[in-house]
């Protein structure tokens, strides 16, 4: 499997690090050069994807924060049918502008639906399914000892907080919504002891003791580096921004073997590939609380 990655420029050194390390890269110049910029899932099982063999090579891209369920998923895909896998994560503005210019790519998997739907409705985007949502979660360092128990908890006086609301969007935006929406958000900032563009370096910080809480993804919890070392606080749903929460898959007018990017499709949105995202720290698509938020979010 071929894996090209691209973080934006908000983003932090020691993600893009990580991404390089683990998943390969892909240079921005190189990026724009080939960008040209210069219904509901149901739950299908992987083993009968594979009965039928499929061949040849099929180019996917998707939005960076998929990357960590993405990945293993492509293998899996790999394995079952022999297909090669061309695999871009990046972020998911950029990718969607190149889109909507002259570039091209066979499966697209975006976050935010709007862009799914603008993509669709300009004819490039054939379909799309609901792939997949995420959560916001108070993250606190193991034991909790600052004894968090809501976003309320965040404003008290003393709390120590770390904020990143430079991150590209819409993560530092979503969180400060999400704050707003709570009634919180200019008392959890006086407390803030660190607001920076990097939600990597602001969970480091939790684990190493110099913060009490931060509010983010859940996804981000089960990165490798974090996974097992902090504890999650839920958040009630109605603080939620519903842009962020949805991330889709579809297929694209330029699939040049439209059968083998719906069998993709398929056996990401089966019972196997739908692991992958949940491992990562998403709520799956074709779980029971899946169809709950796609009926929500109207997907």
């Amino acid at each position: 499997m071929q894996v090209r990655l691209r973080r934006n420029s908000g983003e932090c050194p020691e993600e893009r690090l990580f991404m390089k390390k683990n998943l390969g890269s892909i240079s921005r110049r190189s990026f724009l050069k080939s960008s040209g910029i210069t219904a509901s899932g149901l739950l299908i099982p992987s083993k009968a994807l594979a009965e039928k063999s499929v061949t040849g090579t099929l180019q996917v891209w998707s939005c960076g924060g998929l990357a960590e369920a993405f990945v293993p998923a492509n293998k899996a895909f790999e394995r079952n049918t022999g297909v090669r896998i061309s695999y871009t994560g990046a972020f998911a503005a950029a990718l969607g502008k190149s889109l909507l210019g002259s570039a091209t790519t066979e499966v697209f998997a975006p976050r935010v639906i709007t862009l799914s739907k603008k993509l669709k409705d300009e004819g490039k985007m054939l379909w799309y399914k609901p792939l997949c949502f995420t959560r916001y979660v108070i993250a606190v360092p193991r034991g909790n000892p600052a004894g968090v128990t809501s976003t309320g908890d965040m404003a008290k006086p003393g709390m120590r907080v770390v904020l990143s609301f430079g991150s590209s969007a819409p993560g530092g935006e979503a969180t400060k919504v999400l704050l707003k929406k709570a009634g919180v958000l200019e008392g959890v900032e006086e407390n803030a002891v660190f607001n920076g563009d990097c939600v990597q370096r602001t969970t480091r910080m939790l684990i190493n003791g110099k913060a009490d809480a931060a509010i983010v993804e859940q996804r981000i919890t089960c990165l490798p580096e974090f996974r097992g070392k902090l504890d999650m606080i839920p958040i009630d749903e109605e603080y939620f921004p519903p842009p962020p929460m949805t991330f889709t898959i579809g297929l694209m007018k330029w699939a040049e073997n439209p059968e083998v990017a719906r069998k993709y499709i398929d056996f990401i949105l089966s019972t196997e590939g739908q692991k992958c995202f949940e491992d990562a720290g998403f709520i799956p698509a074709a779980s029971d609380e899946g169809r709950r938020l796609s009926k929500k979010y109207g997907v």
